[in-house]
């Protein structure tokens, strides 16, 4: 049959098999040609390290490792070992180590300044009333509050007395002068600091302790006498008045308060001033 071209050209034509080579050299001149693929398999995690070939000698197993046991927390160590540690510490007591406050250690203190709370007794009266107190007790605590207002640390000193009778200012005792050594606790040269936590213990309320015994005694604040986790809130707002919040929970670690108390005995001699435990 005649060829319908015009041109008397004949059409070339391809075989299946040209086809296949003429794709592959068109796709081995495409961009994408620049970026190889491979299955995902053929993907490498990672370089894994061939097994050591296997050279015929026996190897002896290595022999049992046996377990440390661990010490027990709660046991002390056998022998010439130190206690393991905890995470508790014991607070120190006021007093140790130099002394709080201007403290000492010893033995000499009045019981009557170191709070003894018995948990089960009853709590003593709260007052606040200075009328009704004797008028030795009134006229002393009178006295000791205007010489604190007065700003003048030396108006302390008429009020202390002499002798065995001299107002105690630390629960171990004061070597020297005593108005020195009160002055000397408070955080500014002049005293003031020191006179105005007198005054702010004196117009706390009080409480009389041992009627009717050798040690009655007045003293100030009330918290002496009262646990401090029986305070009520608008008994902590008092409280907050004379220490921080940071020194009430140092308290209640020791369950009682511990800062600053007055005590004038019935007769109106000024017995204590202190702190501490």
């Amino acid at each position: 049959m005649a060829s319908r071209i015009g041109t008397g050209r004949k059409r070339a034509r391809i075989a299946p098999h040209g086809l296949a080579l003429l794709l592959a050299g068109l796709l081995a001149f495409s961009p994408l040609a620049v970026f190889p693929s491979w299955a995902l398999s053929e993907i490498q995690q990672g370089d894994v390290p061939a097994a050591p070939p296997d050279d015929g000698i026996e190897k002896e197993p290595l022999p049992p490792v046996d377990p440390v046991p661990l010490p027990d927390p709660g046991r002390p160590p056998a022998s010439g070992g130190e206690a393991p540690a905890t995470d508790q510490t014991i607070p120190p007591t006021p007093g140790e180590g130099g002394g709080n406050d201007g403290e000492t250690d010893g033995a000499d203190g009045s019981g009557a300044a170191r709070p003894g709370l018995d948990p089960d007794a009853p709590i003593p009266e709260i007052q606040y009333d200075l009328a009704a107190l004797p008028e030795p007790v009134r006229r002393m605590h009178g006295l000791i509050v205007e010489a604190a207002k007065s700003g003048d640390i030396e108006k302390l000193r008429p009020l202390i007395g002499m002798g065995d009778d001299t107002t105690q200012f630390a629960l171990g005792g004061v070597d020297g002068d005593p108005i020195a050594f009160l002055g000397e606790l408070s955080g500014d040269e002049g005293g003031q600091e020191i006179l105005a936590i007198l005054e702010e213990v004196l117009e706390a309320g009080y409480v009389h302790l041992d009627a009717g015994t050798a040690e009655e005694l007045y003293v100030w604040p009330y918290f002496f006498a009262v646990p401090l986790e029986q305070l009520t809130p608008p008994q902590r707002v008092e409280l907050f008045k004379i220490v921080t919040a940071g020194d009430y929970e140092d308290m209640k670690s020791y369950g009682a308060y511990i800062f600053y108390r007055v005590g004038i005995t019935p007769e109106g001699r000024w017995q204590f001033f202190v702190a501490g435990d």
